[in-house]
């Protein structure tokens, strides 16, 4: 536990204090429609998403603090923990559904089913985490959930009544991001990357970045650590394995040099991104073998053993017999999808089975790693390649192969997904409720409110970017993840030929990379060299890397020279300022595609090429400047 925080809940346990009101469901549902639309646009742009714990409990409080002075610490926690629900479902989505697309399956997003498996999935990952809550966030000094702290910290700096300009820097990011997104989106006087690349002696050298402030905000948020290996990852595919590959051509007739940097990129390396993620997956399921023998005593301790009519409100979870109604419900649910996708018993039983046994265990992965890294790191794609590659392969040995093996198997990774990412916040948001003093039972009712509710929109945002916002697979769009499982899936099906070589040699690096940092966690060294986050840099547009590793760039030059623990408080201003950002440019992206819908289409104002250039390099050195003067500590953080 971070050493600025006390120990002692900020509300005390036993006092009645004010928790869910009628203001805190109604901002809480609002803010999980908000954050899951604007993450499914930034799910499928970056390939990754964010915590929205943190901008949530910021608007919650500014919010109360506006119109409500009698609010509590504990209500504008169970708003961010309802708000966080939509963010963390619009990850197990995008990641996963648009791969129907991919395939062929559907030529346009099915509500019912994408609702359905949306809703089954993040309440089945909330009902599986209750039971490892005393596994995983009280029992547990390894763990330091990091997010959840921070998210703990702001909550507790808000109830002090601290005047820290939160407002205006989620403000001024928001506007930040918003203007960028409609310059280049709508108006089209800047262009969505600055890259370029050449053929030399068949050699193809590239070298890019995306002009997107929304990926300089992911960087300062996740750090330099991470940032740094998401742009090893990105330099080991894109500026060392395309020139070793080769390939390139000139003359007439030849793409330019940049589609074909892509073209090899998209066929071949990034599935050496792939094959490290598969190693990283099962490491991670290794790590947590413990936790999950404890939490499944637990849960029949829950279900056998006397009840504690006493209990405080600051130890109680929904109970067992709740948890088993509700799953029951999801697996009726779940079985009715599957038939659904295929019309098949024997897949329906198949899928059904694989999905309650890998939502279970990854579960305790996603949580054991959220604690440990944080939630806006989880490698959730790594956790749902291996759900994919296990789905698959039991269905090519169970004879089920074509268009039902590939839907059944995207069906399976779809709700494991969902799974993987609802039960990583549902642990964080009860580290952040276990340091304020709040209800664990009512913090897990918020958290099924904000999925029900969030589940609702999915299918209309994604309709939205893809029919008006680039469609699915664009390079607006370029759902990686979705592209990577469609990619698996028919090569399981047998409808595709998957490059194993580039997926072997992926594993062997991930292997080399775990006993690297290995190395380097025995030598206590503060720089680690996690696999997930060099596997997604290769398996990424490199594009996304350089704006990355500049928010990690800004976020070190603030936090050097500091004490780990004051990185938090150091950072906090950033932080606040990057998910303005975020939010800003999701939405506005989200709202440009909803006009299109209505038929106000994007404005060409004739710029010629070169003077987009020119703006757009001007716009890049004017969203560096902006982050570095608005990412500044306040004097009083900088002491």
């Amino acid at each position: 536990m971070s050493d600025n925080l006390s120990e002692k809940p900020a509300a005390p346990a036993l006092k009645s204090t004010a928790e869910i009101t009628i203001r805190v469901v109604v901002l809480g549902l609002i803010l999980s429609v908000v954050m899951g639309a604007a993450n499914v646009y930034v799910g499928l742009k970056a390939g990754m998403t964010v915590s929205a714990s943190i901008p949530a409990a910021v608007m919650a409080m500014l919010l109360f603090r506006l119109f409500f002075k009698n609010s509590t610490i504990l209500e504008a926690n169970q708003v961010q923990t309802c708000a966080s629900a939509g963010e963390s479902l619009a990850a197990g989505i995008i990641f996963t559904m648009p791969a129907m697309i991919l395939i062929g399956y559907w030529t346009e997003f099915d509500y019912w089913t994408v609702t359905l498996v949306a809703f089954t999935g993040g309440l089945l990952g909330i009902l599986f985490m209750i039971p490892m809550r005393k596994v995983f966030v009280v029992d547990n000094d390894e763990l330091k959930y990091p997010e959840g702290v921070a998210c703990a910290a702001v909550l507790q700096a808000g109830a002090s009544e601290e005047k820290d300009g939160a407002g205006t820097s989620l403000i001024v990011g928001g506007i930040l991001g918003g203007v960028v997104k409609l310059v280049g989106g709508f108006l089209g006087l800047i262009s969505g990357s600055l890259e370029t690349a050449g053929v030399a002696g068949s050699r193809i050298f590239y070298f890019g970045g995306d002009l997107s402030p929304m990926l300089i905000a992911v960087g300062f948020i996740v750090r330099l650590n991470v940032a740094i290996l998401i742009f090893i990852g990105g330099a080991m595919a894109w500026l060392i394995g395309i020139p070793l590959l080769g390939g390139g051509l000139t003359g007439e007739g030849a793409d330019s040099a940049v589609d074909q940097a892509y073209g090899i990129w998209s066929s071949q390396l990034r599935y050496v991104g792939v094959g490290a993620m598969v190693v990283g997956g099962f490491s991670a399921l290794i790590a947590v073998r413990h936790g999950l023998v404890a939490a499944i005593a637990h849960l029949w301790q829950g279900m056998t053993g006397d009840k504690d009519v006493t209990q405080k409100d600051t130890e109680r979870d929904i109970p067992s017999w709740a948890i088993l109604t509700l799953g029951s419900v999801c697996v009726v649910l779940l079985a009715m999808m599957n038939y659904w996708f295929t019309h098949n018993t024997g897949i329906t039983l198949l899928s059904t089975v694989v999905i309650l046994v890998m939502g279970f265990f990854f579960t305790a992965v996603a949580s054991y790693i959220v604690g440990l890294v944080g939630n806006s790191n989880s490698p959730v794609s790594g956790m749902t390649i291996t759900a994919v590659l296990v789905a698959g392969a039991l269905l090519y040995l169970a004879n089920y192969t074509g268009m039902d093996g590939m839907v059944a198997t995207l069906g399976i990774a779809a709700i494991v997904c969902c799974v993987a990412c609802t039960s990583g916040d549902v642990c964080n948001d009860l580290k952040t409720g276990s340091l304020v003093g709040a209800s664990p039972f009512r913090q897990q009712m918020m958290q099924i409110a904000g999925v029900s509710v969030a589940a609702l929109v999915m299918a209309p945002v994604l309709t939205l970017l893809h029919e008006h916002g680039g469609g699915i697979g664009s390079k607006e769009l370029s759902a990686p993840q979705a592209g990577l499982f469609a990619s698996l899936a028919k090569g399981f099906a047998g409808e595709g030929e998957l490059p194993w070589k580039m997926i072997g040699i992926g594993a062997g690096l991930g292997f080399a990379i775990l006993l690297i940092d290995g190395a380097l966690k025995r030598s206590g060294a503060k720089f680690r060299a996690h696999l997930m986050p060099i596997a997604v840099g290769m398996y990424l547009p490199f594009g996304l890397a350089a704006p990355i590793l500049i928010g990690g760039l800004i976020a070190h030059f603030y936090s050097k020279g500091k004490p780990e623990k004051e990185h938090d408080t150091v950072l906090h201003r950033g932080v606040l300022f990057s998910s303005g950002v975020i939010a800003g440019e999701a939405l506005t992206a989200v709202g440009i595609a909803g006009l299109a819908a209505i038929g106000i289409q994007s404005l060409k104002l004739g710029v010629s090429p070169a003077m987009v250039t020119g703006l757009s390099c001007l716009a890049a050195a004017s969203i560096v400047i902006i982050f570095v003067l608005m990412s500044k500590p306040l004097a009083k953080n900088n002491q």
